[in-house]
Order: C-alpha cells, then structure tokens, then sequence
C-alpha cells in the first residue's frame, strides 16, 4: 500500500458501503483464502468521483461504530469496537451500476482504479488506526470468491452523498 493519496487531487469523492454483520466471512483468489474473520463486518465498499471530499473520516467512523452487535440483553446496542471484532474490506465498483437504461449495468460513475486504488488503500490504512488492528481485505480488481455467514441478518447501506 505505497500509494501515495496527497498525490491526488480530488474535487469529489462518493463512497457507497454494504455493511454485512458476519459471523464468519473469507475472501478466496485463485484457490486461495486471502482473508478469513469470525464475528465482525463484511463491507463492500464502492469509490465513486463527485463534486466534493471529506467522506473517509465519516464513513470509517461510522462503520467502526455502528451499534449493530447484540449486548448482554440480545440488543442491537455495541459496536465492532465494542466487541473487539474484525473487518473484511472488499472493494467493489459494481456498488455504482447505473441500471436506468436497458439490462446492462453501467459503471461509468464508478473511480477509475489510478483514483479508487489510493482511496481504497487510504480507506484500510484509516480503519486500521480506527480499531487499532490490522484489517483483512480482497485484492482490488481481482476476481474474488466471497463467502459469507450473515449473522441476524443484518445488512446496513451507506451512501456518503446522502449520509443516512
């Protein structure tokens, strides 16, 4: 992960999230598992350019901290933090498909890889700092096999152009 963000100049970022609860979730290339987790997060995170940026900070915090974790009462009320769990980041520009118009997606919004790579590889390292632990990932382009365990289920969305 070399790259280096200031690099860039970024007149807009957009970052859509699948946010999936696991109790266990493994990313397999080429025959070989790259990553494995037991409870924690799956996310599928999808880079897009826009008109504005400021969305890493925000949606790394965000995911961090979302409440979506039972406590002693079987409640939704702690985080991945809380419960100490682990991440798998799985970069995914299928997130951006445009599907107004006829039966193929379009993905002409999603960042070209020489703006979403450094994005992505900013993202892990952030959420790294964010957990204080290493986090688990795909490989960004590669054809991956996910597997996952979804746990409740539960599935959050996030939009940063919306920030709901």
């Amino acid at each position: 992960m070399a790259s280096d963000f200031r690099l860039f100049n970024f007149k807009t970022l957009l970052m859509k999230a699948v946010i999936q609860r696991v109790s266990e979730a493994s990313v397999t290339i080429n025959g070989v598992k790259v990553a494995n987790i037991q409870k924690g997060l799956l996310v599928l995170l999808g880079i897009e350019e826009a008109d504005h940026h400021e969305d890493i900070d925000w949606l790394i915090s965000k995911i961090a901290n979302l409440r979506i974790f039972g406590d002693e009462n079987q409640v939704m009320n702690v985080s991945l933090k809380d419960i100490d769990g682990d991440i798998i980041i799985v970069s995914q520009f299928t997130l951006h498909a445009l599907t107004k118009k006829g039966n193929r997606p379009s993905y002409i919004k999603a960042a070209k890889p020489e703006i979403a790579i450094p994005l992505y590889e900013r993202f892990i390292l952030q959420m790294e700092t964010e957990l204080g632990k290493k986090v688990q990932t795909g490989q960004f382009g590669a054809d991956m096999k996910v597997a996952l365990l979804n746990d409740g289920p539960v599935t959050i969305l996030i939009d940063t152009k919306n920030k709901e």
